[in-house]
């Protein structure tokens, strides 16, 4: 157990179950900029050229009064980090996913981090709310050789509802799925409780905003993680308790399923990263047995 925004190492897990360190990231030998210090986040990609990226918002003593912007961390297939994103939109990167083209790859982040910490001066209490969370899309050569090169950077949504918690550090835009033509983007809008669609994700070099509502309310109980089903369903897995949900694109939401009963509430704020995978089911973190399950 350590605070909110100090995690340094990556485990990779084998489909037999196997365990081991990928990568342990020492701050002081950072290739590039990281302003704060590394915090890992769930904003974690895995490249088929063998690039790793994940997101650092970090944090000096687990507040977030000590919370700074961060970076995208980018490893080679060793564990070495070899590059830094930092700057720009990118501030308090908090999840992503990404479009794996070979040697390009295209990610998508929430980035939670703008204009939220000086609106919390006790970090004991929930910070304002302050509508400035974005969606960055970043286009990066990708070769398997050379390091990977920053093409373009461009926020595509904006204004999502953001504030620091004492709980969750920040709770704002989480998790984030691309639908399989690539013509939608879905963002789990944690704070409003709702799963949003933007459009045209791949090509837009304007802010589509909050983007339209897919699905609010009802079972949904901030949605934290996401994943697309094979059916193009979206999965989401709530903050506030231990469900996940399954919602068609359309917004009806056809599945409730409860996958962690522990805590007070039950579930609330353990379930994080999920994949869901062909024939097999959806892998998911549990942040509070410290486990990654499967549910068939």
């Amino acid at each position: 157990m350590n605070f909110q925004g100090t995690g340094t190492t990556i485990m990779q897990i084998s489909p037999q179950g196997t365990v081991s360190q990928f990568a342990l990231i020492n701050a002081g030998s950072l290739p590039g900029p990281c302003p704060g210090g590394v915090g890992l986040t769930t904003a974690l990609a895995v490249l088929r050229n063998g690039w790793v990226i994940v997101g650092s918002l970090p944090t000096g003593d687990g507040t977030s009064t000590t919370a700074q912007a961060g970076c995208l961390l980018i490893l080679n297939s060793h564990g070495n980090v070899v590059e830094t994103i930092a700057g720009g939109p990118i501030n308090g990167p908090w999840d992503m996913t990404a479009l794996d083209l070979g040697d390009l790859a295209i990610l998508f982040v929430t980035d939670v981090l703008k204009g939220t910490v000086a609106a919390t001066p006790d970090p004991t209490m929930p910070g304002n709310v302050v509508n400035n969370g974005n969606v960055v899309r970043l286009d990066l050569f990708t070769p398997p050789f050379g390091k990977p090169v920053l093409i373009a950077e461009t926020v595509i949504a904006s204004g999502f509802a953001a504030r620091t918690d004492p709980a969750a550090l920040v709770i704002g835009p989480t998790g984030v799925s691309l639908d399989n033509d690539g013509d939608t983007l879905y963002v789990a809008d944690s704070l409003n409780n709702r799963i949003a669609a933007i459009r045209d994700p791949l090509f837009r070099f304007s802010s589509a905003g909050t983007g339209q509502t897919v699905s609010q309310g009802g079972a949904l109980n901030d949605p934290l993680g996401m994943t697309l089903a094979p059916n193009g369903d979206i999965i989401t897995a709530n903050g506030n308790d231990g469900n996940l949900v399954e919602t068609s694109p359309w917004g009806t939401q056809k599945a409730t399923k409860l996958v962690d009963d522990t805590g007070a509430p039950p579930g609330a704020g353990t379930l994080f990263g999920l994949v869901a995978v062909p024939n097999k089911g959806v892998y998911f973190v549990d942040d509070g047995s410290n486990s990654l399950n499967l549910l068939h």
